[in-house]
């Protein structure tokens, strides 16, 4: 079996780590490993004879996370999250307000005439729909430069990668000069999410720009179709049927292609990301985002991620325990026994299950006792420095596994997990208390997307803040939330900062809601961060292809799109639901001109 094989079978499992290699082929372990950059290792090992996933739970960070789509409402209340033929969501003519909103139609005209020329886009989601008008020039042609579609193994891997199929510019315009354009590129996007995603932030001018018109109409368009997860991840991260989940390494590769189309001084790379997960510590410490950093300090390179669409979820919950410092301590009422939250959880009928994180802050050392809707009781959880334990009920059919991690190694904190199969449909009670007395008492627990949930499953007492999902806490990225250009009002379900550790996140909001996309009227933070693509390819087009700053990387980007942001006089900024302001790349050239 080659390593390309093994990459693809579910008999094998799936590695990141961030050190060298030391186990040797002819040592007979049946894996092999592919090597992405100076950091990081993929590695594919043979699953027969390992134990559990979590067993150890310092290898948290090894095990690849599962990031969703963030999904696309359209006005009729279509999720473009789920597998479905049906993309025709609202008949609205095309309205650029969004794009007038951000600044963008402004630097499209003369004098700066910013259309993205000399500029890539690469969007990482569901693959793109190439047959479309709107991914074309005036001579009909492509103006795809290439596919990258991982789930197709019919024809040959991009160079330097193992599977999937690479179609390049020449196949595609192949292709729509076919009668049978799938007999030669039979990438298809069977979402709608991708597409949709490359239409707001690259679309062509349709009729002189009254039929359709995207952010940066002249760029090149790279897209990106990640393959679905492996079933084994599926069934541990116990995802619904009919959801679409993305390895993490799979979306690490992605970006490393997308990279390979930058030319440093001459042809800038703008990547956009439209998926997320609520998985991690929420302060960029995941592989991805760190992987995501390495790119962003490239020259000529910009990364733009969603906030996702959590904030109204009732996912999160923030909770503390009273430190015990200055009069509780002289008075006395420093008793451990006394000081706990309760923190309740409402699960829903026909709950396959779910995974839970708890991030307690250093230097405290926090347990966990559980009681169940029937009344049952785990007591309070004082686990090892690293420990797994499964718990069943004599009267239900839940079993619990709890993993906790005193010092997890990539951030510092400690980490407990629970992962709870068929749990019981009512309120769940997680009662969490400290060991010995309280420094900080801050601690965080989130669940999974609304995508990866199979039931109504909800915090009592949610907390909308720290919702941003990952990786858009990375700190070098462009991570951006949403918000409705019609009235400059919040996205209500968009994601919030801060993030966990109190770093300034999102960057900004962008039009998020009734966003014209090929496929009509949608909603949702993947088009804020899409529509934002589309305005850092124009900035790249003077930055770099222009002249004007050739040696600008992510973070300078960043800088400048929040100096030249929006805001209104009754905010201070930043905060956590704007960030440093709205979009706004004729702002930013305004504040260019001034200095």
């Amino acid at each position: 079996m080659d390593c390309k094989d093994r990459i693809l079978s579910d008999q094998y499992r799936d590695v990141i780590v961030d050190y060298p290699i030391r186990i040797n082929p002819e040592e007979g372990v049946d894996f092999c490993y592919t090597n992405l950059d100076n950091l990081y290792n993929l590695v594919y090992i043979n699953n027969l004879g390992l134990p559990p996933l979590m067993d150890n739970p310092k290898e948290y960070q090894t095990i690849p996370k599962l990031y969703g789509l963030m999904r696309i409402l359209g006005g009729s209340g279509g999720n473009m999250g789920r597998s479905t033929d049906n993309f025709t969501v609202s008949r609205a003519p095309f309205d650029p307000s969004s794009l007038t909103a951000s600044g963008i139609t402004q630097v499209q005209r003369q004098p700066l005439s910013l259309t993205g020329r000399g500029v890539v886009i690469c969007v990482i989601s569901s693959g793109i729909d190439y047959t479309r008008d709107v991914f074309r020039d005036e001579s009909g042609n492509t103006r795809i430069m290439a596919i990258w579609d991982q789930s197709d193994q019919s024809g040959t891997p991009p160079e330097g990668f193992l599977f999937g199929s690479e179609y390049t510019q020449e196949d595609i315009n192949r292709a729509l000069q076919s009668e049978n354009p799938y007999e030669i590129v039979p990438s298809r996007d069977e979402i709608g999410h991708g597409t949709a995603m490359a239409s707001v932030a690259a679309g062509s001018r349709l009729n002189g720009g009254a039929g359709f018109l995207g952010a940066a109409p002249d760029v090149q368009i790279v897209a990106i179709k990640l393959k679905d997860c492996k079933p084994y991840l599926r069934e541990y991260y116990m995802i619904p049927e009919g959801i679409l989940a993305f390895e993490e390494q799979d979306i690490m590769l992605a970006v490393k292609y997308a990279d390979s189309f930058a030319d440093t001084f001459r042809r800038p790379v703008v990547i956009c990301l439209g998926i997320g997960t609520s998985l991690g510590d929420h302060s960029g410490n995941s592989a991805l985002s760190r992987y995501l950093n390495s790119i962003a300090v490239k020259r000529s390179r910009a990364l733009v991620v969603c906030g996702g669409n959590e904030g109204n979820a009732s996912h999160h919950h923030s909770g503390s325990l009273a430190p015990c410092t200055g009069q509780r301590r002289a008075s006395g009422a420093c008793s451990v026994a006394d000081n706990y939250k309760d923190v309740e959880l409402r699960v829903g009928e026909n709950n396959r299950g779910f995974l839970m994180e708890f991030w307690g802050n250093i230097p405290d050392v926090f347990n966990i006792a559980i009681r169940t809707p029937g009344g049952e009781m785990v007591p309070p959880l004082r686990l090892g420095i690293d420990q797994t334990l499964t718990y069943g009920f004599i009267y239900e059919r839940t079993r619990i596994t709890v993993s906790s991690v005193l010092v997890e190694p990539v951030s510092g904190e400690e980490l407990i997990l629970f992962r709870v199969v068929e749990p019981t449909a009512g309120i769940w009670n997680f009662r969490v208390s400290a060991v010995g007395e309280i420094h900080n008492g801050a601690f965080n627990l989130w669940l999974p997307i609304t995508e990866f949930l199979s039931a109504e499953t909800y915090f009592l007492e949610p907390d909308p803040y720290i919702t941003l999902t990952e990786p858009s806490m990375a700190e070098s990225v462009i991570g951006v939330s949403a918000y409705n250009d019609f009235n400059n009002s919040f996205y209500i379900d968009s994601g919030r900062g801060f993030s966990r550790t109190g770093a300034i996140r999102p960057t900004f909001a962008a039009p998020g809601v009734d966003v014209s996309t090929v496929y009509g009227r949608q909603t949702g933070g993947s088009l804020a961060a899409a529509i934002t693509a589309g305005g850092v390819a124009q900035f790249m087009q003077w930055a770099v292809v222009e002249g004007n700053n050739e040696l600008i990387e992510s973070k300078e980007v960043k800088n400048y799109f929040a100096r030249g942001a929006s805001r209104s006089p009754d905010l201070v900024y930043p905060n956590q639901e704007w960030g440093y302001g709205r979009l706004n790349v004729a702002g930013t050239f305004d504040v260019l001109a001034g200095v």
